[in-house]
């Protein structure tokens, strides 16, 4: 993701058959897929639940997209986590191994 405060520019997209267009600072290759994935994500939905109502789809597609960040901020939260616990444990061996050389 690259960005340039000083440059907007204009970049037309296709999201779910329509067109439209994004001003914006970052690479217009960065935009386009961004519209791609949710253009993407919008066809699956519509595959998957046969509605017709582009609104309906576009809604149905921010939460699908809403779950998958949701799950890899939890994922990070996790790891985290993860990483703390494993830097205790080792902090305990340490302290153990070090008594037991006592």
């Amino acid at each position: 993701m690259v960005e340039n405060k000083s440059e907007s520019k204009s970049i037309k997209v296709q999201i779910f058959g329509n067109e439209f267009t994004i001003k914006s600072a970052y690479d217009p290759d960065y935009i386009e897929s961004l519209a791609s994935y949710v253009d993407k994500k919008m066809k699956e939905v519509a595959d998957s639940t046969g509605l017709v109502s582009s609104n309906k789809i576009a809604i149905l597609a921010a939460l699908n997209i809403a779950e998958e960040l949701f799950g890899m901020h939890d994922k990070k939260s996790k790891n985290k986590d993860n990483k703390i616990i494993k830097e205790k444990i080792e902090s305990l061996i340490q302290k153990i191994d070090n008594k037991l050389g006592q």
